[in-house]
């Protein structure tokens, strides 16, 4: 069984630096034609909470199957969950790092922004925040344990020994 790495944390690192350049170019953008700054719904922070919260239950509750070994565990459903959690990262350090462009596009400023402009924001920074460390989390949960790897190695030119088929063969 090939040993799956985990994701490298320069990926979300330059998803959060995306995130933050498109921040600040809406928020420049959105001045310069004498606009009010963007400030991001509510619903976005809570619905990045969420997403962290869903993962985390579901790799703690792979990692208990695992752990136990009294339920199989479908492959298929923990590569799932791996995939979502690397997704999450990518995703949580770009809105993150959203939020924190709009953020920073506010420190500029001569004039203190009011509070109901800058706490969407920075809830949206943390918000992203939160579902990278959920999502870095989860993909721990997800890996295999030692000595649960199959101890058969397998010669990967000449595949698995063959079975003999007289064995499942009725009498």
């Amino acid at each position: 069984m090939r040993k799956i790495d985990r994701m490298n944390p320069l990926t979300s690192v330059a998803a959060a630096a995306m995130g933050i350049a498109i921040g600040l170019l809406v928020q420049f953008y959105l001045s310069g034609r004498g606009y009010a700054p963007f400030v991001p719904p509510l619903s976005l922070p809570v619905t990045l909470v969420f997403i962290a919260a869903v993962l985390l239950v579901f790799g703690i509750r792979l990692r208990r199957n695992v752990s136990k070994g009294k339920r199989a565990v479908n492959p298929f459903h923990a590569v799932r969950l791996l995939a979502t959690a690397r997704a999450g990262q990518i995703v949580g350090g770009l809105l993150g790092g959203f939020g924190g462009g709009l953020l920073l596009s506010l420190l500029g400023r001569s004039v203190p922004a009011p509070v109901t402009s800058w706490l969407p924001m920075l809830l949206v920074f943390g918000g992203g925040l939160t579902l990278v460390v959920c999502s870095v989390i989860t993909e721990r949960l997800c890996r295999v344990p030692p000595g649960d790897e199959s101890s058969e190695e397998t010669d990967p030119r000449t595949g698995p020994e063959p079975v003999d088929q007289a064995a499942f063969r009725e009498p």
